[in-house]
């Protein structure tokens, strides 16, 4: 059975539609997944794929696109199904319409409400992966804990292992005795994130509605997601003037936004060498000095 069938056969399965699958072409765009398009009966969809080992990622991709949707905030793409043959994973989903002119408020509204949606305690109830590094989400009521051992030490970890340098390293070690001091006067909720939230995972819809997708959803601080659409470009400053008017951030923010924004740094090292190395360092220097 080819992948094609192996997918038509799933999405068949899954919606009672039986029909013949017609491959509608590959997209281009993305670092770490394939995706294409198909069409099955009267059904185009948007199809990701990865290796069939990477199964466990797509079904936590597709359970974090379920809890976004439940916060009926912005639009989310519907996860339909998913599987794997011997050789490839896929994760299939509604085929959005991307690609029209939208209002940056609306977006910036959508992501403060979305924000509101909150839980007890930081975390999620299952791992899943930021890009296709593992990421952890056990429960914590402690959110500087949380970001210390689950996501800044678990990266450093990695970063030693793909061969980091000491200066790195050190200057990591030294971040994790005293980021807690960014925290002294502000104590954040768990708010639902999407987790993953830079500028390649937002458009709007034909009909001018924001959407987000790609999440590596979880609960955790509202400024790791703002921080992070700062972080390769910018959303604009009429979605900052919006999300602004409908939550503001606390003092403090723009220090904080370094913090978060090197977790991501630190993983793109992890995923793609280079110079995020460098980067990192830099980061993790400016944040010592304002510690200090």
């Amino acid at each position: 059975m080819s992948l094609l069938e192996a997918i038509s056969e799933n999405i068949a399965t899954t919606t009672g539609v039986d029909a013949l699958g017609e491959q509608l072409g590959y997209v281009s765009g993305g670092d770490i997944n394939q995706a294409m398009r198909v069409r099955h009966g009267d059904t185009s969809y948007f199809v990701k794929l990865n290796s069939a080992h990477m199964l466990d990622m797509f079904e936590a991709e597709a359970a974090g696109l379920r809890e976004l949707q439940r916060a009926d905030a912005l639009k989310i793409p519907q996860p339909v199904c998913w599987g794997a043959n011997d050789e490839s994973a896929w994760l299939v989903m509604e085929n959005l319409s991307l690609g029209g002119r939208g209002n940056p408020v609306a977006l910036g509204e959508g992501l403060a409400a979305m924000h509101r949606i909150t839980r007890p305690q930081f975390g999620w109830f299952r791992n899943n992966t930021i890009g296709s590094t593992p990421q952890s989400n056990t429960a914590s009521d402690d959110w500087i804990g949380f970001w210390r051992e689950q996501r800044l030490q678990f990266q450093l970890t990695l970063a030693e292992r793909h061969g980091a340098g000491s200066a790195l390293l050190s200057r990591g070690e030294q971040l994790l005795e005293v980021f807690p001091a960014l925290f002294d006067s502000y104590q954040p909720e768990p708010s639902l994130l999407h987790g993953d939230l830079w500028s390649g995972n937002y458009a709007y819809t034909d009909n001018g509605k924001p959407a987000i997708f790609d999440p590596a959803v979880y609960f955790g601080d509202r400024e790791a997601d703002l921080a992070m659409t700062e972080l390769f470009g910018s959303f604009g400053g009429d979605f900052y003037a919006a999300y602004e008017n409908a939550w503001p951030v606390a003092p403090g923010y723009k220090t904080r936004k370094t913090l978060y924004n090197l977790y991501h740094i630190l993983n793109h090292f992890n995923l793609f060498g280079g110079g995020y190395a460098s980067q990192a360092q830099g980061m993790m220097g400016s944040l010592l000095s304002e510690l200090r």
